[in-house]
């Protein structure tokens, strides 16, 4: 049974702005995703309905910001940094409940990002991290909910989205 991915649902405009990003500078015949913020890499297929009811009960919360604080060379690619107390809350609470199913990935400190470019030479990333680097101020956009996902091998099936309480 396929893995389960968890992500950060971002509010439209910041997500927008993100898809144009990656659309842009992410190689076209890799970039099978839209942006997004992934909190979990692979939890079991099989526990897809404990994952989800979890899930569900996480997100009935308020809402909440989350910074976008910096511009960060992947070497290969360039991702937005993030930060926010609020998820790294939720996320470690998640990461308790599933502890048993974590992989190595998804038990190392969660550094939350949104990659707008990956596996490009590193010329072509130094270039795009020194473009947006500068011209980069930070802000705060919302994070709306959770979202589950089914990993396809690439491409990633969307399977619920439980969003949080509004303010």
């Amino acid at each position: 049974m396929e893995p389960l991915v968890v992500t950060l649902l971002l509010g439209a405009e910041a997500q927008q702005r993100f898809d144009r990003l990656r659309a842009t500078h992410f190689p076209p015949e890799r970039n099978h995703l839209a942006a997004h913020v992934t909190l979990f890499h692979a939890l079991p297929g099989a526990e897809r309905a404990r994952v989800d009811a979890d899930l569900a009960a996480a997100a009935g919360r308020p809402a909440f910001g989350v910074a976008v604080t910096g511009v960060r060379s992947l070497g290969r690619g360039v991702a937005y940094t993030l930060a926010s107390p609020e998820l790294a809350q939720l996320r470690a609470g998640l990461a308790d409940r599933w502890a048993p199913w974590l992989t190595p990935q998804d038990r190392q400190k969660h550094a939350p990002h949104v990659t707008v470019q990956n596996k490009v030479d590193p010329a072509t990333s130094s270039a795009l991290h020194a473009e947006l680097a500068a011209g980069f101020v930070p802000e705060t956009v919302p994070a709306r909910g959770l979202g589950l996902w089914r990993y396809l091998g690439g491409p990633w099936e969307p399977l619920a989205e439980h969003l949080f309480d509004a303010a």
